[in-house]
């Protein structure tokens, strides 16, 4: 007797109920009127150092919460909140990104009602999190002159999802063979939309840009 056999598609349904609650999320912050960003990077890349350049530019415009994502430690956390910003931590212990019912649990510690802007620090790693929806309004994403300019060939998702590209440590472009024209170029062949912004952490170079060009964007929702 020849029976059909039913395949089921994990991965699909997992995607699937992860869409669901990050549109629930969405939702609710379009209410509350929150903005969010999804800050995505390789470990190393300036995640946390970018946040806190950040906070330092808008914490007078904006009143600004932090979900950390980390395999393990609260390191990055511990960081955060010596700005004097609210942040919330949350430990994977071994996954290697953050899904919306992570960020849902996360925004359940902030208060929500005292905040303009939540930025998402999510698991350093530029394969997983591409493919996770957290529900955010941006998706940001940081690549650092040390990695090199061929990223955008070898992980073409995370660059098409993104809206936004930060090339961080430009400080360090006249000690290597970074190409920044060729990069541009093979952003605006792949993703034509994205938003790129050369900044270096460091030193504060194309900060003010970025975090103004960011305000702009929460101003439009929260106005």
């Amino acid at each position: 007797m020849n029976e059909e056999i039913k395949i089921i598609d994990v991965r699909k349904n997992i995607l699937s109920d992860n869409e669901n609650q990050a549109e629930l999320i969405r939702e609710d912050l379009r209410r509350k009127k929150v903005f969010m960003v999804n800050l995505m990077a390789s470990p190393g890349a300036g995640k946390t150092s970018l946040i806190i350049a950040t906070l330092r530019q808008l914490k007078d415009q904006l009143r600004i919460g932090v979900v950390e994502g980390d395999v393990e430690s609260t390191v990055d956390t511990e960081k955060i909140l010596h700005e004097g910003v609210p942040a919330v931590q949350i430990q994977t212990g071994g996954a290697c990104h953050l899904d919306a019912p992570m960020i849902n649990a996360g925004l359940g510690d902030l208060d929500l009602t005292h905040l303009d802007l939540v930025f998402i620090e999510n698991i350093g790693n530029l394969i997983c999190p591409a493919e996770f929806d957290t529900g955010s309004d941006l998706r940001v994403m940081i690549l650092s002159v040390p990695e090199g300019d061929d990223k955008v060939l070898k992980y073409p998702l995370m660059f098409t999802v993104c809206d936004a590209l930060i090339v961080n440590k430009t400080d360090y472009l006249s000690i290597t063979d970074f190409d920044m024209p060729l990069l541009h170029r093979r952003v605006q062949e792949l993703n034509p939309k994205m938003k790129v912004f050369e900044v270096s952490c460091r030193t504060g170079a194309g900060m003010k840009e970025w975090s103004q060009w960011l305000l702009a964007q929460v101003q439009k929702k929260i106005a």
